[in-house]
């Protein structure tokens, strides 16, 4: 007995030190691997990079309004064309059928834009989901392509493009993209460097089933989200020319010296706050459409006047409940650890209902106006206020436009005015320095 306790205590002399140091090697490879695995689940990288949105927009089910839907596709490619904000290395795209039926992608690719349904020479790369070319996007689902290594400028045009063989059946949209895109004729023509147009509908205006582009950026870089209605979608800019005032503080953005900030559009024509109308009010929209955007660091708030200026009266709203959904986004990305800066609301006096003989503006409508405006410029509860108001208004008719930022309709900025209110934000927002 004794001499069987002396060879384990023997034993455990030799043996101890190794076990030790195989103790050690384990756990430190452990604590490797969860670190990584870690870093992977947020978005951070080993040589201190993450996924960054350089590019978004958003998506809204088929039918806009009753009747007024898309017949979606039948095997044709889609040649859509984006302008990112900031360039990388490595990218991959977010793909979702929001508000739309399952879809079949069976081929996608990625190129640099030459112009037209030209792609530079070179520059295609074929996209995977999970190792895969093809994928079946669930009803409602959003996906994410596998990254791949393809060099994109700050500010440069991409185009995807995306092959389906079946009928699609009405897809998952934005409407008004402000930029051309092409649609071929039957037939698979992703990896095409000059593609064939379709003789009966060979371009849109909308962009479908894009959600969003990634690229990996320095660890310092970080994504401003601009959450509005039409005037930060841009409407009446020119289109094809990257005007909106998103694309303006994306320019200034990449020409200060730091760290590179990218810039994504999450605006929606007629969007409210606290309404659906050609799509999901803001309350709703704005954890899928803002906070789960990758890289987020600031958010930019345009949000109101559509709320304000209804002629249903079944959606009439005071603005203590306007001001009470405007404190409920700010909760909300404070509790993400985003800052949240407020726009005031510009002018819309002589605007019509689209389609309609129908004036929005009201004297009551306008004090509604005011007293937001009011509110947002006084109240401290935004971390900073962007006042579009005083860029856009005629000083001597305030309720209006200046005549010559008014593109028209008295309700949206010409070029011109999208380019003053890029101008008039303070780069220092963006800078926790």
């Amino acid at each position: 007995m004794q001499s069987n306790r002396i060879s384990l205590a023997k034993t455990k002399r030799r043996y101890l030190p190794m076990l030790r140091k195989l103790f050690l090697t384990v756990l430190a490879v452990g604590v490797c691997t969860a670190f990584s695995a870690a870093a992977e689940l947020g978005g951070l990288q080993e040589n201190d990079e993450r996924w960054v949105g350089t590019w978004s927009t958003t998506l809204h089910a088929p039918e806009l309004l009753p009747g007024f839907t898309n017949t979606g596709f039948n095997n044709q490619t889609l040649r859509q064309i984006v302008h990112i904000s900031i360039g990388g290395q490595r990218v991959r795209l977010r793909l979702s059928t929001f508000g739309a039926n399952a879809l079949v992608v069976d081929a996608a690719h990625i190129a640099l834009s030459a112009g037209d349904s030209s792609i530079v020479a070179g520059s295609d790369r074929a996209l995977t989901f999970g190792g895969k070319t093809s994928i079946v996007i669930p009803q409602g689902a959003p996906v994410v392509s596998d990254p791949v290594e393809l060099t994109v400028s700050d500010l440069a045009n991409l185009a995807v493009s995306l092959f389906v063989s079946g009928a699609t059946g009405p897809a998952t949209w934005h409407f008004d993209s402000r930029q051309i895109s092409y649609i071929s004729p039957p037939g698979d023509f992703t990896g095409t460097t000059v593609m064939p147009l379709d003789p009966q509908s060979p371009t849109t205006q909308s962009w479908f089933w894009l959600a969003g582009i990634d690229v990996l950026a320095p660890l310092q870089s970080g994504t401003i989200a601009a959450f509005g209605d039409s005037i930060t979608d841009g409407a009446q800019s020119s289109v094809g020319q990257n005007h909106r005032w998103t694309d303006g503080l994306a320019r200034r953005l990449v020409q200060q010296d730091g760290h590179a900030m990218a810039m994504l559009n999450e605006g929606l024509d007629g969007n409210r706050l606290l309404h659906d109308v050609l799509g999901p009010n803001g309350l709703a929209r704005f954890e899928s459409d803002v906070l789960s955007q990758p890289g987020l660091a600031y958010v930019i708030v345009q949000l109101g006047n559509n709320d304000i200026f209804t002629l249903d009266p079944s959606e009439t709203v005071t603005v203590d409940q306007i001001i009470q959904g405007h404190k409920q986004l700010i909760e909300r990305a404070h509790a993400k650890g985003v800052k949240v800066f407020g726009c005031t609301l510009n002018p819309v006096q002589g605007f019509l209902l689209p389609g309609t003989p129908f004036p929005v503006w009201t004297p009551a409508n306008e004090l509604k106006r005011q007293a937001l405006n009011a509110w947002i410029r006084t109240s401290g509860e935004y971390d900073a206020v962007i006042d579009f108001d005083r860029v856009l208004r005629d000083p001597r008719q305030p309720a209006r436009i200046l005549p010559a930022l008014d593109s028209g309709d008295h309700g949206h900025p010409t070029d011109a005015g999208y380019k003053a209110m890029a101008d008039s934000i303070n780069l220092s927002l963006f800078s926790d320095d």
